[in-house]
Formats: C-alpha cells, structure tokens, sequence
C-alpha cells in the first residue's frame, strides 16, 4: 500500500483555517458499496497507531506535564470508550476533541496554551476505478508563542515518521471491515 505525500485536499475545512505548518498524506481503499462513513474512518485513526506510538506518547505526557501543557485522562477501558465512540463534535477521545464532522471529513485536534493542530480525515473518490477511495491524513499547526515552536522542533521528526504508517493501518483497518461486511 502507497502512501504519499500531498497538498492539502481542496474542500478541505483546513483550507479555511491560519496555521504555520503542514502536512498532508494521502492513501487508498476500496469501498465498492461505500459503507464507509466519516464515523468508521474517525474510529480507525484512534485504533490504528502503531504499538510503538504509545510509549512515545506516554514519555511526551510525562515531559509536558511540567509545563502544564494538556494530556489525556488516564484510562483503563479505551476499547469501552471507542465502540461509544460516535465521531460528533464536542466529542474527545484521549488528546483529540471533535470539531468538525460531514460525510467526508472529521476535523480533530485540540488547542493548548503553546499552539494548536488539527487533523483532517478526508475521503473522497479516486481516479476511475470504481469503489477506489483516497483517504488523506492532514495536520495544520498554529504556534501561539515561542514555546510552541520550541516544543514542536523535536516533535516533528516524530510526526513525520508516525502519520504515514498510521494512514497505512487506517487504511488497511478499512479494507478488512469493507471485506469482512460483503
């Protein structure tokens, strides 16, 4: 499965928004019946990171603590949390709150004292092959102070590493769910 680098989608929301850093991948799945939702795509971007994620995450919650930046509420049932989980706005799920939702796309992020993101799930046909779907993973970054830069100098390696192997595992999650409900 390919996965490249992109421009951000056209339509969008991100499009609309201020932000002083990108990034924007793009893969693909095949969803003949198009039963694949907004809601589908949101759950699989919270269970698909690679297991190797979570002790990053875990030391990166430690590190900001201090700073009194956000981390997620502990929590012992995240699979409990995600079958509840319905993708609407207003709706957080561990870092990541919902801010926007259509057929398409699902706009998560969160906004701290140092900068703010967010994440773009966007699908959307793809070249003439008929149920072939593009799923593009965008992040837009504000900094809101010289503290958000600083902070995200040895965050992006990371990030860069992490979001195309996660749309690799979204996408392969939505290929096994279009299989296994034919």
């Amino acid at each position: 499965m390919k996965i490249i680098r992109t421009p951000l989608p056209k339509n969008s929301i991100l499009n609309t928004m201020e932000f002083e850093y990108f990034d924007s991948y793009q893969g693909y799945y095949f969803d003949g019946k198009d039963q694949v939702g907004s809601e589908d795509i949101g759950k699989a971007f919270f269970s698909s990171a690679p297991g190797w994620t979570a002790k990053l995450f875990a030391l990166r919650n430690k590190m900001v603590s201090f700073f009194g930046l956000k981390i997620p509420e502990k929590t012992n049932n995240r699979e409990e949390l995600l079958k509840k989980f319905k993708c609407e706005p207003g709706e957080r799920l561990g870092l990541f709150s919902i801010y926007h939702k259509t057929a398409d796309e699902v706009v998560l992020g969160e906004d701290d004292k140092h900068l703010n993101f967010r994440v773009s799930l966007y699908k959307e046909p793809i070249g003439e092959e008929e149920g072939k779907k593009g799923l593009t993973i965008s992040t837009i970054v504000k900094f809101n102070n010289w503290f958000g830069k600083l902070y995200f100098l040895p965050v992006k390696p990371f990030h860069k590493l992490i979001v195309p192997r996660m749309l690799k595992g979204i996408l392969e999650q939505l290929e096994m769910e279009t299989k296994t409900s034919c």
